[in-house]
């Protein structure tokens, strides 16, 4: 069994004409750190996969404070606009092609993280706060997947 976490940004600036630029706010670096401690303290991620924008990559570069993670990329497919099936696909191969990784945390946006959520596990499409962090359990074997909880910050 492998845990997949799908984390949402912290929160961000308000929307401007580039939505790629877009930074954390403060309060949205202290949820980033929170959640970051949260996974630590019940899962250790093994690969990290983040989108390219700049509100992301603040927010997994808090989770990279805080945790070892041994395989990190930056992924172009799971932007807000993303397409959450050819996302998953990409995963999938990215698992069976690392095996020793056992869990594996993306860092993304709304609306394609509930949709993530929604191709693992049919049915199940949370509406994530800012930093909030889904958990699954996949079974690699039968390529089947459990929704357990979302897990969102205190602040």
């Amino acid at each position: 069994m492998k845990t997949i976490l799908i984390m949402r940004h912290g929160e961000a600036e308000p929307m401007q004409a580039d939505d790629a630029s877009r930074a954390l706010t403060p309060r949205g670096v202290s949820q980033a750190s929170e959640m970051a401690l949260w996974i630590k303290a019940h899962y250790q991620p093994d690969a990290l996969l983040v989108s390219p924008f700049d509100r992301a990559q603040q927010t997994a570069a808090q989770v990279i404070k805080h945790n070892e993670v041994s395989y990190f990329e930056v992924c172009k497919d799971i932007v807000p606009s993303g397409d959450a099936r050819f996302a998953i696909d990409y995963l999938e191969t990215l698992m069976s092609l690392n095996p020793e990784l056992d869990t594996w945390l993306l860092v993304a946006h709304m609306p394609i993280v509930s949709y993530l959520v929604d191709q693992l596990s049919p049915g199940d499409m949370p509406i994530f706060t800012t930093a909030g962090v889904a958990v699954i359990q996949y079974d690699e074997k039968t390529r089947r997947a459990s929704f357990l909880k979302i897990v969102s910050p205190s602040l």
